[in-house]
Parts: C-alpha cells; sequence; structure tokens
C-alpha cells in the first residue's frame, strides 16, 4: 500500500522523474498523492486528493520545476479519510523537512500527545505527521537527517518505510524500512529510492533492496547503509534482468487485459525451462529442492492471501493427490491468531505476487519460529519473502500493474503444479512415467491457453456480461480442484466489478445457498472431465429446478449443454483444468466492469501490494 519515490540530483531537476515515478507507483494507492521539493533553503509542498491528473494540474505552473532534490507519494488511505490535509508528504512545519511514509504507526497516538504537550501543532488526522515532527525535532537539536531519522524511528512501533529530505548547507535524502519494500539506487549524477523496482528502471537497473530495519543515506553516486542503532550494513547490488517496457499497455485498453494475455507466455516462463522430460521431474533454482530434504516432510503449511491463497488451495489439491502429502492452508491473516499447532518436519509454503504481503510474511515467520522450513512462490526475486525463504519458486510472470491479479494467479498455480510433481517423485510416490505423462500435458497448455484467448471467446464473454449487467448478485459453483476457482471467479468480479459474488463448493450448495437462487439469478459454474463432473451436473439440475441461469465454463461437454450460457475451453487434465477455467473468469469480470464503467486497473479502496495488516 501506498508509493513512495525520492530523488537527489547532481545537477538538473527532479521534478518530472518524481511524477513519472509516482504514475508507476500509483497502482499501490491513489486516494491522493504529492510531492516535497527543493532548489535552495526552502521545501515546497503539494498535495491533492485524488488521482495523480489532479497533482499535475497543481504543478502545471512551473513553480517547482528546476528542483534538484524530492519525495514523492501516493497514498492508500489507513489513518484519516481521503484528502488534501492528510495526503503526503508532511512536515514539522519548519520548512526544512518532509517525509513520506507507507504502513503504519501503532503508537502514534500515545507519541502525538506527547509532541503536542511541546507545543507541535498538527494539521492532519494521519500518523505520518507524527513522524514528520520527531524527525524536526531532532534535527532542531543539530543532528544530520540521517541521525535525526535514527532517533525517531527508534521511538515508533509499527511497520514502516519512508523516504525524508531536508535543506541546510546541502539536499540531504534518508530512506529506512521495517516492513513495507524499499528500492534504492545511485548513479553517478543522482540517487533514488522507491517502493518498487518499476520507478527506478528509467534510471538504473542495478538497485539495492534494503532490509527491514535499514537506514539508506542517499547522495548523487553513492549510498550509505547502517542499521537503526547506527551500526554499518551492506547489502547486494542486484541488476533487473526485465526493462521499463515489459510494465507498459502494449496497445491493450488496460493493464489488466493486457496481463490476461500475456499468460501463454508467463506459463512458458515458469515452467518450460525447468522440466526434465526424460525423469518425469522438474528442476527449480537455488538450494532447497533436493530429495533427501523433501522426503523429511511430513506436512505442507500453505500461507496465503486473496488471489494467491487460491491457488494455494489448489496447490493443496494438486501435493495431495499427486505427492500424497498432507496439506493445510491458511489465510495468512488468521494463521498467527488461532494459536497454530504445528507438526515435526512441516514446510510452511508463502504465496505472494509482491513478496511483501505483510499477513504472509508475519504467518511465514510465525511458522519458522514454530521450527517450520520457509518455501515460497513469488514473484519477485529480491522481496522480503524470498530472501527470508530456504527454498525459492521464482514464477517469472514479469510485473503486473493491473490490481487484480490474473497472470500471477496461472504463474502460481503452475508453480504449484511443478511443486506437486518434484514432491511425488522425491517421496518415490510418482512414478517416472506417470511424472513424464504430467509433463507433457504442461508442455500441451500452452497452445490451449492461446487458443481459448481469440475473438471468438471474447464475443462469447461480452454477450453473457452485456445479457447480466444489471445482476444484483452472482454465485460461482466448482468442485474438487476447481473449487478454488470459483472463489477465484468471484474475487475477480467483486473486485473490479463492485458487483456481490460469492464463490461455493458445489456440494455445498444445497446445505443453505440454495435458499438464495431464485429465477434469472446467473449462477457460474466451473466443470472438466473429472471425478466430480457428474456431481457438478447433479448441482447444475438443482440450480435449474430453481430457475437460475446457469453459466457453464469447461470442457465438459454434458454441463455445457445443460446451461442457459456456455463457454467451452479446451480439455486437458483434471489437475490442469485450473489455468483454462480461469481465463473466462478473468474475462468475463473484465467485461461485467467495463459495461458498468468501473475503473478496471485501480479499483476503488484496492491497492496491489498489502502491506500493512
Amino acid at each position: 500500500m501506498c508509493g513512495i519515490v525520492g530523488a537527489v540530483a547532481r545537477q538538473g531537476a527532479v521534478l518530472q522523474d518524481l511524477v513519472e515515478g509516482l504514475r508507476k507507483l500509483e497502482y499501490r494507492g491513489y486516494d491522493s498523492c504529492g510531492v516535497a521539493v527543493a532548489d535552495g533553503a526552502e521545501i515546497a509542498i503539494r498535495r491533492k486528493v485524488g488521482r495523480l491528473t489532479e497533482l499535475e494540474a497543481l504543478l502545471a505552473d512551473g513553480a517547482l520545476a528546476s528542483a534538484r532534490a524530492g519525495i514523492g507519494h501516493t497514498r492508500w488511505a489507513t489513518h484519516g479519510k481521503p484528502s488534501d490535509e492528510n495526503a503526503h508528504p508532511h512536515s514539522d512545519g519548519s520548512g526544512r523537512m518532509a517525509l513520506v511514509h507507507n504502513g503504519i504507526i501503532e503508537n502514534y497516538l500515545e507519541l502525538r500527545r506527547e509532541l503536542q504537550a511541546e507545543g507541535r501543532k498538527f494539521s492532519s488526522e494521519t500518523d505520518t505527521e507524527v513522524l514528520s515532527h520527531l524527525v524536526g525535532r531532532e534535527l532542531a537539536r543539530g543532528l544530520s537527517l540521517a541521525d535525526a531519522g535514527r532517533a525517531a524511528l527508534s521511538r515508533v512501533h509499527g511497520y514502516y518505510a519512508i523516504a525524508v529530505m531536508a535543506v541546510g548547507k546541502t539536499f540531504e535524502l534518508v530512506a529506512a524500512r521495517q516492513g513495507p519494500p524499499l528500492v534504492v539506487a545511485a548513479t553517478a549524477d543522482a540517487a533514488w529510492c522507491a517502493s518498487d523496482v518499476l520507478a527506478l528502471l528509467p534510471h538504473t537497473r542495478d538497485v539495492i533492496y534494503i532490509e527491514d530495519g535499514d537506514v539508506a543515506e542517499l547522495s548523487p553516486g553513492k549510498v550509505v547503509l547502517s542499521r537503526v542503532d547506527g551500526s554499518p550494513v551492506s547489502r547486494p547490488v542486484r541488476h533487473i534482468d526485465w526493462d521499463e517496457e515489459a510494465a507498459s499497455k502494449r496497445g491493450f485498453p488496460h493493464f489488466m487485459l493486457k496481463e490476461i494475455f500475456e499468460q501463454p507466455d508467463v506459463l512458458a516462463r515458469t515452467a518450460f525451462d525447468r522440466i526434465l522430460q526424460l525423469e518425469g521431474d522438474v528442476a527449480f533454482e537455488g538450494d532447497g529442492w533436493d530429495d533427501a530434504g523433501l522426503k523429511r516432510l511430513e506436512r505442507l503449511q500453505v500461507v496465503a492471501c486473496g488471489t494467491a491463497l487460491h491457488a494455494g488451495y489448489i496447490t493443496k489439491y494438486l501435493v495431495e493427490s499427486l505427492a500424497r502429502l498432507p496439506v493445510d492452508v491458511d489465510f495468512a491473516s488468521e494463521f498467527r491468531y488461532r494459536g497454530p499447532v504445528l507438526v515435526a518436519n512441516t514446510a510452511v509454503l508463502a504465496i505472494s505476487q509482491s513478496g511483501e504481503t505483510a499477513d504472509t510474511l508475519a504467518a511465514m515467520r510465525l511458522a519458522r519460529e514454530l521450527g517450520c522450513r520457509p518455501v515460497s512462490i513469488c514473484n519477485v526475486k529480491g522481496s522480503t519473502v524470498v530472501r527470508e525463504s530456504e527454498a525459492v519458486i521464482l514464477t517469472h510472470a514479469g510485473p503486473e500493474i493491473g490490481v487484480a491479479s490474473t497472470k500471477a494467479f496461472v504463474a502460481q498455480v503452475i508453480a504449484g503444479f511443478m511443486l506437486a510433481v518434484r514432491l511425488g517423485r522425491a517421496r518415490g510416490v510418482l512414478a517416472v512415467d506417470d511424472g513424464r505423462r504430467l509433463l507433457d500435458e504442461l508442455r500441451c497448455l500452452r497452445p490451449r491457453l492461446e487458443g481459448l484467448l481469440t475473438e471468438k471467446t471474447l464475443s462469447a464473454v461480452r454477450r453473457i456480461a452485456e445479457k447480466h449487467v444489471k445482476a444484483k448478485g452472482f454465485f460461482f459453483l466448482g468442485r474438487g480442484v476447481n473449487f478454488p476457482v470459483a472463489l477465484e471467479g468471484a474475487l475477480k468480479l467483486k473486485e473490479i466489478s463492485y458487483v456481490h459474488a460469492e464463490g461455493y463448493a458445489a456440494g455445498e450448495m444445497k446445505h443453505g445457498p440454495i435458499a438464495l437462487i431464485e429465477p434469472g439469478m446467473p449462477i457460474v459454474v466451473i466443470n472438466s472431465p473429472g471425478k466430480v463432473a457428474e456431481k457438478v451436473r447433479s448441482n447444475i439440475e438443482q440450480v435449474k429446478a430453481r430457475g437460475g441461469h446457469v453459466i457453464a465454463i469447461g470442457a465438459d461437454r454434458e454441463s455445457l449443454a445443460l446451461a442457459d450460457d456456455a463457454i467451452e475451453v479446451p480439455d486437458t487434465i483434471e489437475w490442469l483444468s485450473p489455468v483454462l477455467n480461469v481465463v473466462p473468469l478473468q474475462l468475463f469480470a473484465y467485461h461485467h466492469a467495463l459495461l458498468r464503467g468501473c475503473d478496471i486497473d485501480k479499483p476503488r479502496n484496492l491497492a496491489k501490494s498489502v502491506t500493512v495488516e
């Protein structure tokens, strides 16, 4: 949540670069935004409720265009409603410093009362302004900005990523992190910080991911790292091997649609280099995937949130069926609070697109403290989840900008499938020939996925979306490995269409939800050939008997024939059917939202990387 960008240049202006950086970070939050810049002894702050275009209009007079240092922020509100006053950056009122912040300061009320007792005035409802005054108080005592930042941060409890700037004899820029992500970099002419490497790619591909408890002092050509206690520390410079163009729309009207159409390539990047066809096995990069270690496992504990959680549920079906290893799946946000009891030789599998999801990180850390071995499926190479895992499956999905996740889900499901094969082979429960057949089907999945992304499918989806654009609610039903697909289809529709949608295990429909079915109500049923296909057809009959309008998705032709509307997908094995079945659901959510005039890439109240609990 919230996007931070900062820059200090040896020569030349930084304002336009800050604005462009915010444009790339707007997916992280977009209820307000602002910048603080300096070209002399005073810091000027401009901030505005609403989207970045509102801030750009405020900056159009060019008064700040020559600034050589600055920070910027795009906000997802936590403390205080979206407003000009609550937008970042915040300051201490001195004109000498400004600060932007991502996260939550848990003891801000206590600190605010302390500062107010000293006579300091507050102009917002935010916890961030407390940090500004804490830093400002230390600057007034003669400390450097880095020392002032360390002194202030030693007083706070919570999650934070900050960038703070000050003016004096020179421009100072400091960044620090405890939880939410922050990336820093320096070139000969400037230094940079941002919440996401996307904002740095126009300037450099060599970056440093700072870690929890790090403080970074930034100046042109130089990054000095230390801990909050002042002790020096070093972090590796990492080279980013994808470019800025990968995050552009490439002619699509929305990032979400572009990312749906990227899924065949994502499948190939996630899977094909890892397939060992003769051995009927897969090989993941890095340590931790050897037979000996995997044989010792007695249980797998999955922790994830949102779309990644649905990929985790599918992984449970795959691992238990193909590797015969028991799997538990938990909402990461609930895992810590149920007093989990974990057996020996359990691995905790964290699934996260960003690798910075606060709840998932916290759950993984607790499981590690309880003796679990941390492993992960993740899309971002240098992220915290990756760095804290002993074994990692990188999905290589590339940057996902649309807030509603699509291609990351497909990549996570493919990674889960390959993990199940690797576990099955390592544990001796999956024969070589069976492994080969599974991997043959995986290789064949790409052309089938490409064949689904055609105008024929798009036209069929559009017609169904038009027919139901005024529906007040939807049920999504699935069984077995496609039950989580029903959950994901409902989530996509809720996220971007703002329509009530519920995903259910089809067999549970008669235990309560069937009471809600009335004539004309759209019921989306996912069904593919397999051991539960006949059961799902019975559920379709139950819906039709009560007047529900059935929309069938899948490759089971009898289900398609029973339905009022149908979208056929190519046939594949049951374990890979979620990859194909989810695509029409993604497209349905997209077109339904488009017809309703919704902001598809930036749905209300949401943010891409949820870095607060």
